[in-house]
C-alpha cells in the first residue's frame, strides 16, 4: 500500500512560481511511476507530468512543458512539481498519483492508469 500526501498549494499572482511536494510512503518506491494531475470543477483530472522512478525519465502535458518540472528526491521519498510562469489556467486542485506497474512513456498521462492518490492541494493563480 502506498500513501501519498501533497502540500505547497496557495494563492499566487500570474507569472509567479510555486513548488508542490508529494511525500510518498509505504512502498519500496523505486519502481513506481509518479505523476501530478490537476482538476477544476466540472472537468476530469488532467495529467500534467510524470516521472519514472526507475530511470527518472519525465513527460509533460504540452501546455506546461518548459514551465513545470517534476523531480524526485530518493533520500526523502518526495516528488516535487516546480511550477514557473504560472497562468490563471493553471488554477486547480493538484493531486499526485503513483502506480507500481506503470511506466510513463509519453505526454498523455491517464488518471485511470494510477492506483494510489493523495488528497490534493489547491493552487489558485489570480491577480
Amino acid at each position: 500500500q502506498v500513501q501519498l500526501a501533497e502540500s505547497g498549494g496557495e494563492v499566487v499572482q500570474p507569472g509567479s512560481s510555486l513548488r508542490l511536494s508529494c511525500s510518498v510512503s509505504g512502498s519500496s518506491y523505486g519502481y513506481h511511476a509518479v505523476a501530478w494531475f490537476r482538476q477544476v470543477p466540472g472537468k476530469e483530472r488532467q495529467g500534467t507530468s510524470c516521472i519514472n522512478s526507475s530511470d527518472r525519465t519525465t513527460y509533460y502535458l504540452d501546455s506546461v512543458k518548459g514551465r513545470f518540472t517534476i523531480s524526485r528526491d530518493t533520500v526523502t521519498n518526495t516528488v516535487y512539481l516546480q511550477m514557473d510562469s504560472l497562468k490563471p489556467e493553471d488554477t486547480g486542485v493538484y493531486y499526485c498519483a503513483a502506480d507500481p506497474d506503470l511506466y510513463c512513456s509519453g505526454p498523455i498521462i491517464e488518471a485511470g492508469d494510477f492506483s494510489f492518490w493523495g488528497q490534493g492541494t489547491q493552487v489558485t493563480v489570480s491577480s
